[in-house]
């Protein structure tokens, strides 16, 4: 009952038939996240793309301005000198078939996957396991790189990767509802440009079709896309 009141007091401070900037939503789900808990900001984009075609795929990675208020856990696959390198960055879970072996037998207790170019014959065996969770380190992600340690800083300082789903969407969680309004507003600004750049080739007509944003028990509040797009 307490949710559905605070769903509903979150509801009152919006108007349905509007849309807002991201400068005005930030600051309704501000006022509106109400909960017990420091509630995730999260940003949903319906995008006009067929993800099934190769040349309307859209995936990337953004380094949010402020941080996600998320601690990231990283698992990174390196040898030697590599992974003292990505211990000493801070990495959770550092090793070579060892670590294979524990993903195997079900340890799930990462965010983030690493590793370098050599240990991608080892990782390859593991794309069932960590390819639904959409962990398979990626060079174009900069997950598979020489500079582990780097990949291990950068994925702790708060950066977002994001790949569209079979219905067209793509969502991530880009805050916290403890962060100021305009934080709120940068990181959000900041993952919605990543997603304009990430524009595949093969997108035709409208590309952001719907951009929600909301706190984990707020409404959704829809976001004027031309504004974002220009």
């Amino acid at each position: 009952m307490a949710s559905g009141k605070r769903l509903k007091s979150g509801y009152e401070l919006i108007d349905r038939n509007k849309t807002y900037t991201v400068d005005e939503a930030a600051k309704i789900i501000k006022e509106a996240a109400k909960a017990k808990f420091d509630e995730t900001i999260e940003i949903s984009v319906n995008l006009g793309v067929d993800p099934r075609h190769a040349d309307q795929m859209v995936r990337g990675s953004v380094a949010m301005p402020n941080g996600t208020g998320k601690t990231m856990r990283v698992a990174v696959f390196a040898r030697d000198a590599k992974a003292d390198e990505a211990k000493s960055a801070g990495a959770e879970f550092v090793g070579a078939e060892d670590l294979a072996e524990l993903i195997q037998n079900g340890e799930q207790g990462f965010d983030r996957v690493i590793a370098s170019p050599d240990m991608m014959g080892v990782v390859g065996r593991l794309g069932k396991v960590l390819g639904p969770r959409g962990l398979m380190p990626n060079p174009k992600l900069g997950t598979v790189t020489q500079d582990v340690a780097g990949a291990v800083k950068t994925a702790k300082a708060g950066e977002v990767q994001f790949r569209v789903e079979k219905a067209g969407v793509v969502h991530a969680g880009i805050g916290k509802a403890s962060f100021d309004a305009e934080k709120i507003a940068q990181n959000a600004q900041a993952f919605l440009d990543a997603i304009q750049k990430a524009r595949p080739t093969g997108a035709k007509g409208t590309f952001m079709k719907k951009v929600t944003m909301s706190s984990t028990m707020g409404p959704g509040i829809f976001i004027d896309a031309a504004q974002i797009t220009g």
